[in-house]
């Protein structure tokens, strides 16, 4: 296998683990959401702090270019939603 190949395999390997690592935090991620969603379905309690951490995370692997970047989750964005979809 020449350097050029070998090089070109690592380089799609290593594009191959980012996308896999977006994929897995976008998945948290809408669970998260899909959490505050419920509790605000319910008038009760709920926080953004664990969503916008996980997207942290994923703005911080879209600096690589691959994969895109997410919004910032803020309470009164789960009450718009809410609002609009339920009521």
């Amino acid at each position: 296998m020449s350097e050029v190949h070998k090089e070109i395999t690592k380089h799609s390997n290593s594009q191959h683990q980012h996308v896999k690592s977006f994929l897995h935090l976008e998945q948290l991620r809408e669970t998260l959401i899909d959490e505050a969603v419920s509790l605000c379905r319910q008038n009760k309690p709920f926080d953004v702090q664990k969503i916008n951490q996980v997207t942290k995370e994923m703005n911080h692997l879209s600096q690589r270019g691959i994969v895109p970047t997410r919004k910032m989750v803020t309470p009164e964005m789960v009450h718009e939603y809410v609002k609009k979809k339920f009521l």
